[in-house]
């Protein structure tokens, strides 16, 4: 299933300690904030900054660490 926030980076407000368990992400959408129950394939500590990959139904985000990218320092 689609959701807007896929492709979106969002704030994790509780840790996800683990493969199979849960935390919360919060997501900016339409103007505001929502909250999802995160989870991932690995442990990603709570204020961590998030990239949602799917959603399913129940509105449990996927999510991996956000890294973003930084430009090659200049020779």
């Amino acid at each position: 299933m689609y959701d807007e926030v896929v492709g979106s980076t969002g704030k994790l407000i509780s840790p996800i300690r683990g493969p199979g368990t849960l935390g919360e992400v919060l997501v900016a959408v339409r103007g505001g904030t929502e909250g999802y129950i995160a989870r991932a394939a690995e442990a990603i500590p709570a204020g961590s900054t998030v990239l949602v990959i799917a959603v399913d139904s129940g509105r449990i985000a996927d999510v991996v660490p956000w890294i973003p990218l930084t430009p090659d320092p200049a020779p």
